[in-house]
């Protein structure tokens, strides 16, 4: 199923000649939209129409976006297509575990007549959008009263997999410098977390963080907390966990959500102290919106802040929390017209 359909005015139709398909790609939900580039900077492009879909209802990347250019209000052969997606390319094919499907880039372009096929990281992507972003768009999780500076900035955030990347400012344009900094091996902070690594670790030879801060890492604190409290492990979906610990009635899924929030900050901490990141944080990913109330009054902040000597240089980092939205749609986008990663 499709949803939230936008088109754009009459306004935007002087610039079909150079409309374009744009895609941001997760395990979850594929955005599609139709851009066409701005000539006020602003952002880089005009989203004429858009749609989400969910990608377990979908046969594979090609029939959404079929469908979508079939369903287009205006009549337009599209050439040229942005793909943001988690992973990396290899051959033909975009290789990502957390994706429903096997992604060919020879059948996008064989079956929607693409001349000109783009793949770029998810949250590369996003973290170039972070640069036409205002405070409205966004929720303080850290503010601080220390002025704004220009540098670095953290784009980060949980949901199938646990993405990050950073934005790097820069003329003419930023650069986006994509990591894998979910794979970096978990650090606890306490006593139960080097309880929970240790049930982890009885079968994997690595634990990386996204074994805890992604909707299957959030699956797999909940069982470790049932197997060391001695509890039955009744919730099965990273959605049930989370809609009992809000409701708090599953001592368990409280308890882990707890954990992933402590744990989140931590890393995001010690992410900002490797990146250099004065120009601060924005939290991104598909879980973190569902549980803002509870982020903002968890341990978060105290385990963000919680390195030590650096603990002064921390508190005049802003963190701020973000709906995804167009945001890697915008970005792909962005990131094409600036004549990089073309396939």
């Amino acid at each position: 199923m499709a949803q939230a359909v936008i088109r754009g005015n009459a306004q935007s139709a002087p610039s079909l000649e150079q409309a374009f398909l744009a895609a941001d790609v997760g395990g979850t939900h594929a955005r599609i939209g139709l851009v066409s580039p701005r000539p006020d900077g602003r952002r880089p492009v005009t989203v004429l129409e858009y749609r989400r879909y969910a990608c377990a209802e979908w046969p594979s990347l090609t029939a959404v976006l079929k469908d979508f250019v079939t369903q287009l209000s205006v009549g337009t052969h599209v050439e040229q297509c942005a793909v943001a997606s988690a992973g990396y390319v290899l051959g033909d094919a975009i290789v990502n575990d957390n994706l429903p499907w096997p992604v060919s880039i020879r059948d996008i372009r064989e079956t929607l007549g693409i001349a000109s096929l783009a793949v770029i990281n998810d949250f590369e992507a996003v973290a170039y959008a972070t640069q036409f972003m205002t405070h409205a768009d966004t929720t303080a999780v850290i503010e601080t009263t220390a002025p704004q500076v220009a540098g670095p900035v953290l784009v980060m955030g949980p949901g199938t997999g646990l993405g990050s990347a950073v934005l790097l400012p820069g003329k003419p344009h930023a650069t986006v410098l994509a990591t894998e900094a979910g794979q970096v091996a978990l650090a606890p902070g306490n006593e139960l977390e080097i309880e929970i690594l240790r049930w982890l670790a009885r079968e994997r030879a690595h634990v990386s963080f996204e074994h805890a801060l992604s909707g299957p890492g959030l699956l797999n604190l909940y069982h470790a907390i049932c197997a060391l409290r001695g509890a039955s492990a009744a919730l099965r979906f990273p959605a049930e966990i989370t809609r009992h610990a809000l409701e708090r009635t599953d001592a368990a899924a409280v308890e882990a959500l707890n954990v992933f929030c402590g744990l989140l900050g931590s890393f995001v901490g010690d992410l900002v102290l490797l990146y250099g990141a004065r120009g601060g944080v924005y939290l991104a990913g598909g879980i973190l919106p569902q549980i803002r109330d509870l982020l903002l009054t968890s341990t978060f902040a105290e385990r963000f802040f919680n390195k030590g000597v650096m603990r002064p240089f921390l508190q005049q980092v802003p963190v701020r929390l973000m709906e995804h939205g167009q945001l890697g749609v915008i970005g792909a986008a962005g990131l094409y017209l600036d004549g990089q990663h073309a396939h």
